[in-house]
């Protein structure tokens, strides 16, 4: 085993930016442990400007963290529900570290959506080798005393059970809106209407899928129906992790955590095993980080701007709206599985 695969399990600065499925490589990038608390998602956007990187072939990568353990926590959410927040506060306590967003957890999601897309076929147990591996990699900190905690991209609700179904019994954070709150956010910014967009074909099979079957097209959907078919699946997809981690999960409405930040995250801190402090939660749950845009911190963003901007959205969007929220109330009353989601979350 050569020096750089002996480094990668002495600390984190050797971070797995991706994975090349057809060739079997992992990318690595040098980042600090500034770099990490710097960055809104540890994807693409690190070689932003470009950035030397290092391959090396996964086999060397699965021999040189055989000895490393699993034991990072997550972050599951529905998207633009303050996640990234979330992340930015533990992150701000000495005995957390957090990571947003890496790109692998994104590409082992994609397989498990979408399995005909992969370049080369794995087996069950080469799937479960990789995604431990990774696991493995995330789980470095670097301090001892640190707990590791992954934020994952929203569609990576899909294979949240199997991750919290992980031999070492991970803890989670579940972020979300209730359905109308959801619908308002979403239509009340331009780059979220989009996003909406262009994930909602592969939204649609996977809501399929789990409920048994088709049931709607796309195209018949008005905007905010199809946002409410947004909600509705990743909700559902949380909904059904939760069973597999009974008393591990701890769910969040957004709204919940900007009214009382910090009952919210000193509960938060206890279900991720981080030791704090009322004096420690009090400084995070009162520093800067609540006045800025979590996701491009350069800007300022607070509750009080987020409720004007919902409000405005409601007043603009009344109709789609009530559309989107008398769809999911139609098709709770279709699937148990929905209505149980719609239930729990409206």
């Amino acid at each position: 085993m050569d020096a750089f695969a002996q480094a990668l399990t002495r600390s984190p600065e050797l971070f797995p930016l991706s994975l090349e499925m057809k060739s079997d490589v992992v990318n690595f990038i040098h980042e600090s442990e500034a770099d990490y608390r710097k960055a809104s998602f540890l994807d693409a956007r690190l070689l932003e400007p470009p950035r030397p990187t290092r391959p090396l072939h996964y086999t060397a990568v699965e021999a040189a963290t055989a000895s490393l353990a699993e034991r990072c926590h997550f972050i599951f959410h529905i998207g633009h529900v303050g996640s990234t927040l979330l992340s930015r506060l533990i992150g701000e306590h000495p005995r957390a570290f957090s990571l947003r967003e890496p790109l692998p957890l994104r590409a082992l999601a994609q397989l498990r959506i979408e399995p005909e897309t992969a370049p080369r076929p794995w087996s069950e147990g080469e799937y479960d080798k990789r995604t431990g591996t990774f696991l493995k990699l995330w789980s470095r900190t670097f301090s001892p005393a640190q707990q590791p905690v992954v934020k994952a991209t929203s569609f990576v609700c899909e294979i949240a059970s199997s991750l919290l179904s992980r031999a070492y019994k991970p803890k989670a954070i579940f972020m979300f809106a209730p359905a109308e709150v959801y619908l308002a956010t979403i239509l009340g910014g331009a780059n979220s209407r989009q996003e909406a967009r262009m994930l909602a074909p592969l939204r649609l099979r996977r809501l399929h899928k789990r409920l048994g079957g088709g049931a709607w097209t796309l195209s018949a959907l008005s905007e905010g129906e199809m946002i409410a078919m947004s909600w509705a699946c990743e909700m559902a997809a949380l909904t059904e992790a939760a069973r597999v981690a009974p008393g591990r999960v701890m769910w969040i409405d957004f709204n919940d955590f900007l009214a009382i930040p910090g009952q919210y995250l000193k509960a938060v801190f206890r279900r991720l095993d981080i030791e704090a402090s009322d004096e420690e939660v009090q400084r995070i749950a009162e520093s800067d980080e609540m006045r800025r845009y979590s996701k491009a911190p350069e800007h300022s963003y607070d509750a009080k701007l987020r409720r004007d901007v919902l409000n405005q959205a409601r007043e603009q969007f009344e109709a789609e709206i009530g559309w989107g929220l008398n769809w999911i109330e139609r098709a709770a009353g279709e699937f148990p599985l929905l209505k149980e989601v719609w239930e729990g979350g409206r």
